[in-house]
């Protein structure tokens, strides 16, 4: 049986939990599960190569002494397990049914049902930031902004859950993941939504795009440093007229990341926020 390494980071109130974020960006990649705690926050992230986690710890160690660390080694079949737990059906924006597969059987008619297998890439429509711009989609899909032929990009896709919502409404993409592991998994359930020929995944981030090539919907659930240094390259792929939605970003963070897409030529965005997250919407 394969062993992961799991390791939880709590960040204490008043420590700096977007550094530690965007360092976890570059570091693990294929997401984390973020949860408040008593005063502060709990980052938990799973490793299937133990020399990259350890070295993980003991860098948290040296950047941030003030983080508490654990490291804890469990067999997978014990992490789905405990995802088997946790994951619960949920809805969003009144037009998306999100189900594990192995509750698909269950699945309603009032809403469009996408399955989403929780394996090591983010994007479960639990977090925050996947319900914001899913509820973007839905409003979007109500006043007809949304339709067949629809040409978009969904910039890390993770789990590939954004993409798939698209597709759902006759929208074609391209999904792209700077984690092999985030397309591998993305990849399976597009296949299991039927949507891999609508939605092909690749490995990359903006710079794997022809120049020049431009779509109708940009969507990026990433973090508000990325979002920042990209915002040149990611309005030159936005057609004339187009739709964007970017999340991942802390409320705080929200008028940087605005500033650097306005100074470029861009209105003014929509904010959405829920809770300490935001995102970022332009029409």
């Amino acid at each position: 049986m394969r062993k992961l390494l799991k390791l939880e980071l709590t960040v204490p109130e008043g420590g700096d939990r977007e550094a530690l974020g965007l360092w976890l960006a570059e570091c693990a990649p294929q997401g984390w599960e973020e949860f408040e705690t008593n005063g502060g926050v709990l980052f938990r992230v799973f490793f299937d190569d133990f020399p990259p986690g350890r070295a993980l710890v003991e860098d948290v160690a040296r950047r941030w002494p003030e983080v508490g660390t654990a490291a804890e080694e469990i067999e997978e079949e014990d992490w789905g397990a405990a995802w088997m737990e946790f994951f619960n059906p949920i809805e969003v924006g009144g037009t998306y049914e999100i189900l594990p597969p192995w509750l698909e059987e269950s699945a309603g008619t009032e809403r469009t049902t996408i399955i989403i297998e929780p394996k090591m890439a983010f994007g479960t429509g639990h977090h925050a930031t996947t319900a914001l711009c899913m509820e973007v989609f839905s409003d979007w899909i109500a006043e007809g902004g949304i339709a067949e032929g629809l040409r978009f990009l969904d910039l890390g896709t993770g789990s590939g859950i954004l993409g798939i919502s698209l597709c759902c409404f006759g929208c074609r993409g391209v999904g792209l993941d700077i984690d092999p592991q985030a397309v591998f998994c993305a990849s399976e359930n597009t296949a299991r939504n039927k949507v891999s020929e609508a939605f092909p995944l690749a490995v990359g981030s903006l710079d794997s795009l022809r120049p020049g090539l431009r779509f109708d919907l940009i969507a990026a659930n990433i973090l508000a440093g990325p979002l920042i240094a990209m915002a040149g390259r990611m309005v030159s792929h936005l057609a004339e007229g187009g739709r964007m939605v970017l999340s991942g970003i802390l409320t705080d963070q929200a008028g940087r990341v605005a500033e650097a897409y306005v100074s470029r030529g861009l209105g003014a965005p929509e904010v959405r926020e829920s809770g300490e997250w935001a995102a970022l919407v332009w029409k």
